[in-house]
């Protein structure tokens, strides 16, 4: 099964506070909604993906306790971003200044901003039954995330064993086969070790 898009748009336009009531009313169901309102209907990832999302995030978890630079979140978190799209990346990470910067209301809600860090895991599942469209959409969520301030964005392709990283005003830096990711300056530190992830 692959993600599913709906326009309802000349049906409604649902309000952010619909949005969120419908997603709190259909807890079963992983949706988010892109810049032009659309609802996108994301199907649970398999064994596999799973345990690489929570190795992933684990890692990053890991780093952060020590550090105390920010919050970590899992891809049950919703982030309304700038250009009014609600996304829910595999992994990311707020800088600690911008979150203690929110309300108590707009913590426990999606969080209005978009992470500095993000990871997106294509599926093995759904890359392989469409290969060429879920990292084409994989990889213009990605871009959305830098245009709305991303910081770094790493888009980890397990099939292939490929990482694309993603900055603001730089071209997609391509690995093939890294052993190790670095955090660059935006997680310094961090060395998330791919051998675990693969």
């Amino acid at each position: 099964m692959t993600a599913l898009t709906l326009n309802l748009n000349s049906v409604i336009k649902l309000t952010r506070e619909q949005f969120y009531q419908l997603c709190e009313e259909n807890p079963d169901l992983k949706l988010e909604r892109n810049a032009q309102g659309e609802l996108i209907i994301m199907p649970p990832t398999g064994g596999e993906t799973g345990k690489s999302n929570s190795t992933t995030n684990a890692q990053i978890w890991f780093w952060n306790d020590q550090n105390q630079l920010g919050e970590v979140f899992d891809s049950s978190t919703g982030f309304t971003l700038p250009n009014g799209a609600d996304r829910s990346p595999d992994v990311s990470w707020v800088e600690k200044s911008r979150w203690d910067a929110l309300t108590k209301e707009q913590k426990e809600k999606f969080i209005p901003l978009c992470p500095d860090f993000v990871i997106e895991i294509l599926c093995l599942r759904h890359a392989a039954r469409t290969p060429n469209d879920s990292l084409k959409k994989a990889q213009l969520k990605m871009q959305e995330y830098i245009e709305n301030g991303c910081r770094l964005g790493w888009l980890i392709n397990r099939k292939k064993q490929e990482v694309e990283i993603y900055r603001p005003e730089q071209d997609v830096e391509v690995l093939k086969f890294p052993q190790t990711l670095d955090g660059e300056n935006v997680l310094p530190g961090l060395v998330l070790n791919m051998q675990r992830i693969w």
